[in-house]
């Protein structure tokens, strides 16, 4: 018998339910109408920038108790699911399944996406410029092992621009087909999760052999062929590949994080909160860096990345990749550009747009 007190509260959430299910669907009509109108001007579904505008909303209203990433959490899947009853979004990423890179994607988008696997980095610019795809995920840099050199190989030869970025925490667990630690001989993942796991490694399995795959996930798919191996990886792909979980958390660092772009065409509205990418070159000549960017210091705009870029084609020749504290449409951030231009033997730009929120 259940206290009557119980009763009652359950019969009040009952009520909200009803409620609540009304306003979903009242907002999923606008949304749908929202879409038509999309359609006739020719606008794309997905939009970054009104979307970045809407999670700042909501964590200014939101009065609790729920915490703000859990109403991220359930908005992301609403929007999600607007989308999809306004027109199919579809989503390349560095995959297969279950990737860092498709959880990123997912936690971005919500599941309502159509996403689509590519084996490389390349491919998935490609799907995009091909328009095969309306967009893309791929990463840019990691926290512990720094930038992605195959992205930025991309992004300065590429017409598409930069519409959001990601910032995804990395939790890498040890997973194979069997428990027995002793019996394995080789360990696969991506480069770079093992270089991020490599303490562990030596410590836990020195005598395996280590094996790079393109991906995470697919090596996930190599240990479920390999009974005498394990794969590094997220818990995700230990549930989607039928693989059991022999140690969680075994990265050397726990504040491990990957940024991850979204690429797409087209260019979006200032959001108040924004960031804009470029690459550039300079003259060899002492003081050129510095007169370069001596205009950014002077208008106080904040650069949050600056990073030497090797060129290809050019022996110990590089380009700069930096990441500015603004939009492009702010006239301070303008204005500091047009200077730059002047100065710099290549430019580039890679894309303003909102700025994602990270978690460390």
């Amino acid at each position: 018998m259940t206290h009557p007190l119980l009763d009652d509260l359950r019969k009040e959430i009952e009520k909200k339910d009803r409620a609540l299910v009304k306003v979903l669907n009242e907002r999923a009509r606008l949304s749908i109408e929202i879409g038509k109108l999309k359609e006739k001007e020719g606008l794309p579904v997905y939009d970054p920038a009104r979307e970045s505008v809407i999670y700042r909303r909501l964590s200014e209203i939101n009065e609790g108790p729920l915490p703000n990433n859990a109403l991220n959490d359930i908005f992301r899947e609403i929007l999600s699911q607007s989308r999809s009853l306004q027109a199919p979004v579809s989503v390349a990423f560095l995959g297969p399944e279950a990737s860092f890179t498709h959880l990123a994607a997912q936690s971005h988008f919500g599941t309502s996406t159509q996403f689509v696997s590519q084996h490389t980095i390349f491919d998935v610019f490609d799907q995009v410029e091909r328009e095969r795809v309306a967009w893309g995920v791929v990463p840019v840099e990691n926290s512990l092992e720094g930038t992605v050199n195959l992205t930025l190989d991309r992004l300065s030869l590429t017409p598409l621009n930069i519409r959001a970025e990601i910032f995804l925490p990395i939790y890498h667990c040890l997973m194979s087909t069997g428990t027995d630690v002793d019996a394995l001989k080789r360990i696969y993942s991506h480069p770079q999760a093992l270089a991020q796991c490599q303490g562990w490694l030596r410590k836990n399995l020195p005598n395996c052999s280590i094996h790079a795959t393109e991906s995470t996930a697919r090596a996930a798919q190599m240990a479920l062929e390999d009974k005498k191996s394990a794969s590094i990886g997220s818990k995700k792909a230990a549930s989607l590949y039928g693989l059991t979980i022999i140690s969680e958390f075994i990265g050397d660092h726990p504040s491990n994080v990957t940024r991850f772009l979204v690429i797409g065409r087209g260019t979006g509205k200032p959001t108040g909160r924004d960031k804009t990418s470029i690459l550039f070159g300079t003259r060899h000549e002492p003081g050129a860096l510095y007169r370069s960017l001596e205009p950014f210091a002077r208008q106080k705009i904040n650069l949050m990345k600056i990073e030497s870029y090797p060129i290809k084609e050019s022996v110990w020749e590089y380009l700069f990749f930096v990441d500015i504290n603004g939009s492009i449409e702010d006239k301070k951030t303008k204005e500091c550009l047009k200077e730059l231009r002047k100065k710099a033997t290549f430019f580039k730009m890679l894309g303003s747009y909102p700025m994602g929120e990270s978690p460390l």
